[in-house]
């Protein structure tokens, strides 16, 4: 009978994944058998966990984003936005694959969705790129490790449920994420102007006024969204929550009475649309908590503490192992699931340790973002397949480098606390 919680709460999940079953359904099934075979709890127990994990003040931020992410994805937007990115880029020899880095980035700002920003900034850039003599295999794994900063830059999703997860300061988070994004964006486009130099790429127009100007008011109203996300939260106007609300409504002033691209139809379905994404979300978040819940009520995260406190491992090396772990985890689990399911059990950890619970947040998020694109199953993979049309085989030899740059940005983002935390200071210091 000993061996039964190690059955139950290892093999059997680790067995339904191999299988390919869906992570909710493996998350219940888990907490399910616990319930039968070795604890001694009623069951009434599951369904109040499940309820009561997604009751939560901080979670009302999901739809809201969703929704004006959804409506600002609509339309014409992401042409509007490439169109200002690349008139202010001007004449820098890789300015195309510059535009989709600074594109994605804002994208992400607007709807924190990384598949949405590879599929619709990536039919865009795509053939762009083709005329501007850039190979696809290059093409493809820039759009499809780029959009990956997405779940990094604020409003991210990942963000909100390690928040509510590790009873973190979602506005903090925020802070913390930008920079970090920004890095990554940084290096992202160096190695882009560098490949264009290596492989002579024709140089863009240059740098013009008179037709940047017109550019900034086809795609600023665009740019409102972010500002008013970021600036009402960092300025203490209102809450994420209250933060998503207020977007919601600028999403559907501009898409409906600036832009007039979205009739009242269309935004009843966007609504539905949002509402089947947040159930999809949310059956995630309640399954996760009844497993992490298991966990908890089994030792699990104190036992695994008083183990690596016993090694007398530094934080440096707690690090490095946890890097290792995430990144192998984020190839095979969606990055919700891994957040809910793992928070709990490292959390301790790393407060054990004496690392910041922001910092580690952060890192955390960098790790699951590899994970989108890394091969087998990072699902921007296939949103890129799906969307560009392109064979597996010419996205996994593009995505490559990108793969290596996102793991130098780890590292240093692991190691120099500051860039994660410098934020943080500014805005609530």
């Amino acid at each position: 009978m000993s061996y039964m919680p190690v059955l139950v709460m290892g093999a059997l999940p680790i067995t339904l994944l191999v299988l390919g079953v869906p992570m909710f359904v493996i998350l219940l099934t888990t907490a399910i058998a616990a319930l039968v075979t070795f604890m001694h709890v009623p069951a009434q127990m599951l369904p109040q966990i499940m309820l009561g994990s997604v009751d939560n003040f901080v979670l009302l931020a999901v739809p809201g984003f969703l929704f004006a992410g959804e409506l600002m994805g609509r339309g014409s937007v992401a042409r509007r936005l490439v169109d200002l990115v690349q008139e202010g880029v001007g004449g820098v020899r890789g300015s195309l694959g510059v535009t989709a880095v600074g594109t994605s980035c804002i994208f992400g700002a607007i709807s924190g969705a990384s598949a949405a920003c590879v599929a619709t900034v990536g039919k865009i850039m795509l053939p762009a790129m083709r005329r501007g003599g850039y190979p696809d295999h290059f093409s493809a794994g820039l759009i499809t490790a780029v959009g990956a900063i997405d779940i990094i830059i604020p409003p991210s999703i990942p963000m909100i449920v390690y928040g509510a997860a590790a009873s973190e300061s979602v506005a903090r988070l925020y802070a913390a994420g930008v920079v970090p994004g920004l890095l990554i964006a940084s290096i992202i486009a160096a190695y882009v102007v560098w490949f264009a130099h290596r492989n002579n790429i024709p140089v863009g127009e240059v740098f013009r006024l008179k037709r940047f100007l017109p550019a900034v008011w086809r795609g600023g109203w665009a740019l409102g969204a972010p500002a008013i996300i970021l600036g009402g939260i960092y300025s203490g106007a209102f809450s994420p929550t209250e933060a998503a609300a207020v977007a919601c409504v600028y999403s559907i002033a501009v898409s409906r009475f600036i832009y007039a691209e979205l009739s009242w139809r269309d935004i009843f379905e966007v609504a539905g649309t949002t509402a089947k994404l947040t159930a999809q979300i949310l059956i995630i978040v309640a399954s996760a908590n009844v497993f992490s819940w298991l966990l908890t009520v089994n030792q699990v995260p104190a036992t695994l503490v008083q183990m690596i406190d016993s090694w007398h491992l530094s934080k440096w090396t707690i690090l490095m192992v946890l890097n290792i772990a995430l990144l192998i985890v984020g190839c095979v689990i969606d990055p919700l699931s891994a957040i809910l399911v793992l928070t709990p059990l490292l959390v301790p950890i790393i407060k054990q340790a004496g690392i910041d619970p922001v910092h580690f947040g952060i890192v955390f998020t960098v790790n699951i973002a590899i994970g989108l694109f890394h091969p087998p199953f990072g699902i921007n993979i296939f949103t890129a397949q799906a969307a560009l049309k392109l064979p597996l085989a010419t996205i996994y030899r593009g995505i490559m480098p990108f793969i290596g740059l996102y793991l130098v940005a780890l590292a240093l983002i692991t190691y120099i606390p500051e860039i994660s935390l410098i934020g943080t200071r500014w805005v609530f210091n």
